[in-house]
């Protein structure tokens, strides 16, 4: 238990280096918590800071997720003993803590981003396969709606979808992960659902721009 404990606030604490506020101290102390949507994620910094911005917060912001699940849940600490009915839970409870510290950063005042980068960062440690249908749907979504905020809401039930037909004992824990992280997407994303609802959540337009001419 206690080796799980340790994992599970490493992975916290790395997670709650957000990519967006990390960069934004190295580029002069940038916060974009207070331009654009409010939001410290890559979508709003591509928005307010340009590509290469939003390029390294991304990297940053996926990596964290791989790191926790993938290297910090595989790390032998010495002097603890695994437990072995925890084991199968070690990456996934990795995973979720650094997806729980990017929104909710220690680091930053516990206002972070919504998610989405480091959960795809973590499926990556986890699972890499599941990773490509979870993005055909991301890409899909995003093409046919223009809504950010939708194409990642459904890329995470997506996930939660792939992960759930693997079945039997052995992928529980992968289950429970994916059910968990709908959830949170979900209410990471609540306002921007009451804003799709009264027709007000604004589209991705240089993607829309696209649609249109190729029409």
């Amino acid at each position: 238990m206690l080796e799980l404990l340790i994992k599970v606030l490493a992975s916290y604490l790395v997670g709650s280096l957000n990519g967006s506020l990390v960069v934004g101290r190295l580029c002069g102390g940038v916060d974009i918590r207070n331009e654009g949507s409010g939001n410290a994620g890559s979508a709003n910094a591509l928005r307010t800071r340009g590509k290469v911005f939003a390029f390294w917060v991304l990297l940053i912001d996926t990596v964290k997720g791989w790191l926790a699940a993938h290297v910090i849940a595989d790390l032998h600490l010495p002097n603890l003993a695994s437990d072995a009915m925890l084991a199968p839970w070690v990456a996934v409870s990795c995973a979720f803590a650094a997806i729980v510290g990017h929104i909710y950063p220690v680091w930053f005042g516990f206002r972070g981003g919504k998610g989405v980068a480091t959960l795809m960062g973590a499926v990556f440690g986890l699972q890499a396969s599941a990773l490509v249908p979870v993005l055909l749907t991301w890409l899909a979504a995003l093409a046919l709606t223009g809504f950010v905020a939708l194409a990642s809401i459904l890329a995470s039930c997506a996930l939660c979808l792939v992960l759930l037909l693997t079945g039997g004992q052995a992928a529980l824990p992968l289950e429970t992960f994916g059910v968990l992280c709908v959830l949170l997407i979900l209410f990471t994303h609540r306002s921007n659902l009451a804003r799709l609802r009264a027709g007000t959540e604004p589209r991705a337009r240089r993607l829309l721009h696209v649609r249109r001419a190729s029409r």
